[in-house]
């Protein structure tokens, strides 16, 4: 037909362009335009392997080698940005940064000059050219735009200087909680029109009480203070012109306001009229300097405004830093409080950092103690982290309820201590062993999920002499919260360390134990192998009850020889004897799922591997791995269904939610394989291990009837049109699992004595567990695990067969004739069950 495609041409979605050399950046192009194809592509072709890998993907973060994300992923946004939406917006900067090789929230520190526009000013000499008002808007202009407080106040000062024509100017801002103590502090002082402001760098702060000298009289009270003669002032303060050898004489000082609520935020002060014999400021110098001084107020405020937003930005940024580092390092509980003590210390700028943990055994005593100083990690400039040595920890033991720490560990009450000697609860004696002198104090506890106190994080100090205050308190309690997350989460995990370190003590015990000795591996070496024939392996009629458990070990042996799978894997004969042997071990003494019933399960896929049709399509890899799979898939079964691990809530169904007992079986399986002695896949390649692997772990999970029934009428299909192809890996997996199935049911076809037999062993199994059900779980059991229904097994074979065998064995006898005897098999034991059912049915009725 000439619209149909060969079975080698490749056709091409269309709008794909496959030719050139961008085939792979046209084909993601569009995947990319056709989000709906590859969610059904994905949906119905990706394999586990890659589902995983996916979801490894989504979870890990991996820089690609060239450090940009890759074009599509796991990377692409649900929702594509164009970049144009944020133009005449500014450029954004990056969410997150790069710092020695760490991603960060933090972003960059800016020189203040990047919050100073540079503007050609005039000179001193064109500046006094000018009238007032001219004069007056050219300094207002000088400083309307710069947005950091210290230039601008150096800048506003010089200017002061100008206009008044003062020898010297300080300029002071009010600081401190309303509510509590206030105070002045010297941004720039000693200030005249030459200065620059790099010489004010580096220059120790001055502070003044509210109240205090003259230029706290100001601020206390608001009013304008011009002194003639300082000395003859009793609120100037002598002993500052002694200690600098300047001769102060007369002094304007005058309060900066808020502009928006009239507050006063400052005090702004000049020293010493120029030009003048008495050096005296004037009523018109008074003047001209309160109009100016209500434009730096407005200054000044905006400046202070943008520096409490920049601030709160990087307090913001902080905390997301903080929460970033909880879920990237929680190796061990020392790293992570490190990192946490660091990053609090500084935001917040103090000299020591110290956390307690509460023992969680007793939770009344502290445990573990950690202490970090700043010094400790930081430059002298107080800014730059550079890590001499890591935080201190100590284990210890005292009583949680004594002392600050042991007040917050109690009462879960935040303290702020501004004076530590005042307050009764501190230790002197702590100072005088560790030779620290302790000032303030700022302690809070932290809290864990469950709002239990797990511990507590200390402050000492703030690096500028301050107490802490309401905006620190704040903040500290945002840190503490994430303190008790991260500290939480890392013990979690340090636990779960442990605990999976034990579990590999304990798996590697039980390997040990669990492993066949090697004296009996060698012991079975030694005995001669009897022939497939002798053994009567080869015939779908096998009973295992006519040989002994020494023969189904040389049995199992004899399979793996004749289909020279031990050849081509290269496999040691005593690696071989030794593994069935520990297979054969890890078998539990169960009813029905025992070692017999996974040697019938592998006697009868060996059978079906003898046909023809079924020995030329798979490979040596996939029949031996369908045979270890057979011999496996019931391994350490308890003698209970995957139903009921559900039901009990057993660790196995916490471990695997479908599928429970398969995938433990597999887990056995791997377990042995990888077992010192046992390794039948020794030889291969890493690849080639995973490739084998995977097909027993396919072949595995198959004999879960609920899988069964999914897949069935897919294969039932293909079987019934007569389905010559099965070379694709879709297919070759579809009829790979049902061999499991007709495999594992196979005691259904045996002659009548042995299907009777193995049915009983079934039912006592299931009635079993129905037993269980009733004692331990107090529910009633279904019909065909019920002891009670016991004398309706024959009838519920009957809707077995028809209902799940029969099927399967006709589909088989459609692929090949030569499997008839398992179809027929089937039928006469149906015959022979309905034959009971009716004498039952008979007699009751009778």
């Amino acid at each position: 037909m000439a619209n149909c495609c060969t079975k080698n041409e490749k056709t091409e979605p269309v709008g794909i362009k496959l030719e050139g050399n961008n085939i792979e950046q046209n084909i993601e192009s569009w995947l990319d335009d056709h989000p709906e194809f590859v969610h059904s592509y994905f949906t119905r072709k990706a394999s586990r392997t890659l589902i995983d890998s996916w979801l490894q993907s989504r979870s890990l973060r991996t820089p690609t080698p060239s450090g940009t994300p890759p074009p599509s992923g796991s990377s692409t946004p649900v929702r594509k940005i164009s970049a144009s939406e944020f133009e005449g917006r500014g450029i954004l900067k990056p969410l997150v940064n790069v710092v020695d090789g760490q991603a960060t929230f933090l972003s960059p520190s800016e020189p203040s000059r990047a919050r100073s526009p540079h503007r050609n000013r005039k000179s001193r000499v064109e500046l006094l050219q000018l009238d007032e008002t001219e004069l007056l808007m050219e300094l207002v202009k000088d400083i309307a735009s710069d947005l950091d407080v210290k230039c601008l106040c150096h800048k506003i000062l010089q200017n002061v200087s100008i206009l008044v024509n003062g020898d010297r100017c300080s300029l002071f801002l009010l600081q401190g909680p309303k509510d509590g103590p206030r105070y002045l502090v010297s941004k720039v002082f000693d200030v005249n029109a030459e200065s620059k402001l790099e010489d004010m760098q580096g220059l120790e702060e001055i502070r003044i009480p509210l109240g205090t000298g003259i230029v706290g009289y100001t601020a206390d009270t608001g009013e304008v203070v011009n002194i003639a003669n300082a000395y003859e002032d009793s609120r100037f303060n002598q002993e500052i012109d002694k200690k600098t050898g300047y001769h102060t004489r007369s002094i304007l000082c005058m309060p900066i306001r808020d502009h928006y609520h009239g507050e006063i935020i400052g005090v702004a002060q000049v020293i010493n009229k120029r030009g003048f014999l008495d050096h005296t400021f004037t009523r018109e110098d008074e003047k001209i300097f309160s109009k100016y001084l209500v434009f730096c107020g407005i200054g000044i405020t905006n400046a202070e405004l943008y520096e409490r937003a920049q601030l709160e930005i990087r307090r913001n940024q902080v905390l997301l830093d903080l929460a970033r580092t909880i879920f990237e390092e929680q190796s061990t509980l020392h790293n992570i409080v490190q990192k946490i003590m660091m990053i609090t210390q500084t935001l917040l700028q103090c000299e020591r950092c110290s956390v307690l943990l509460v023992d969680p055994s007793s939770k009344t005593l502290f445990s573990q103690a950690f202490d970090l100083e700043a010094r400790d990690y930081l430059n002298e400039d107080d800014q730059t982290v550079v890590k001499h040595r890591s935080c201190s920890k100590t284990e210890v033991r005292f009583p949680i309820n004594i002392g600050i720490t042991g007040h917050v560990a109690t009462t879960g009450e935040t303290l702020n201590i501004p004076d530590a000697y005042q307050d009764e609860r501190f230790d002197p004696a702590v100072d005088q062993a560790s030779g620290f002198v302790t000032q303030t104090i700022l302690c809070m506890p932290i809290k864990n999920s469950s709002e239990e106190i797990i511990g507590v994080v200390q402050l000492l100090n703030k690096l500028d002499g301050t107490a802490f205050n309401k905006n620190d308190e704040n903040l500290f309690e945002a840190f503490a919260i994430f303190c008790g997350m991260a500290i939480q989460n890392t013990v979690m995990y340090e636990n779960v360390n442990k605990a999976m370190a034990k579990q590999k003590v304990a798996l590697e015990v039980l390997s040990y134990h669990a492993t066949a000795p090697l004296e009996e591996a060698n012991k079975l070496k030694s005995v001669p192998l009897p022939s497939i024939k002798t053994l009567n392996l080869l015939e779908f009629t096998f009973d295992d009850e006519l040989v002994s458990d020494q023969d189904t070990l040389l049995g199992t042996l004899a399979m793996v020889m004749d289909l020279k799978l031990h050849e081509h894997f290269n496999v040691e004969y005593q690696v071989l004897c030794r593994w069935i042997l520990t297979v054969k071990k890890n078998y539990r003494p169960v009813m029905y799922h025992n070692w017999r019933h996974a040697f019938n399960v592998a006697q009868t896929m060996f059978t079906i591997l003898k046909v023809d049709e079924f020995g030329k399509l798979f490979t040596p890899e996939e029949k031996f791995a369908l045979l270890v799979a057979c011999l496996s898939h019931d391994l350490d079964h308890r003698g209970t269904n995957n139903s009921f691990q559900i039901k009990s809530a057993s660790a196995l169904a916490q471990l695997y939610s479908t599928s429970t007992m398969e995938h433990h079986h597999f887990d056995q399986c791997i377990m042995i394989i990888n077992s010192q002695g046992n390794e039948i896949f020794g030889s291969l390649s890493a690849e080639d291990y995973n490739k084998v692997i995977k097909l027993v772990e396919q072949a595995i999970i198959a004999t879960d009837l609920a899988l069964y029934f999914q897949k069935r009428a897919e294969f039932f299909k293909k079987a019934e049109a007569g389905l010559e192809d099965w070379s694709t890996d879709e297919n070759r997996e579809l009829l790979r699992a049902m061999m499991m199935t007709a495999c594992d049911l196979s005691a259904i076809t045996k002659p009548w004595p042995v299907q009777r037999r193995t049915a009983l062993l079934v039912a006592e199994e299931f009635f079993q567990q129905g037993d269980l059900e009733q004692q331990e779980l107090k529910s009633t059991p279904m019909a065909m695990m019920d002891r009670a229904k016991k004398d309706e097994l024959p009838q519920m074979q009957v809707g077995f067969i028809d209902s799940v065998c029969l099927p399967l064995y006709k589909a088989f006898t459609l692929m090949s004739p030569k499997l008839a005897p398992l179809k027929e098999g089937c039928r006469e034991n149906k015959l022979q069950w309905q034959k009971l059912a009716d004498d039952y049915k008979a007699q009751f009725d009778g």
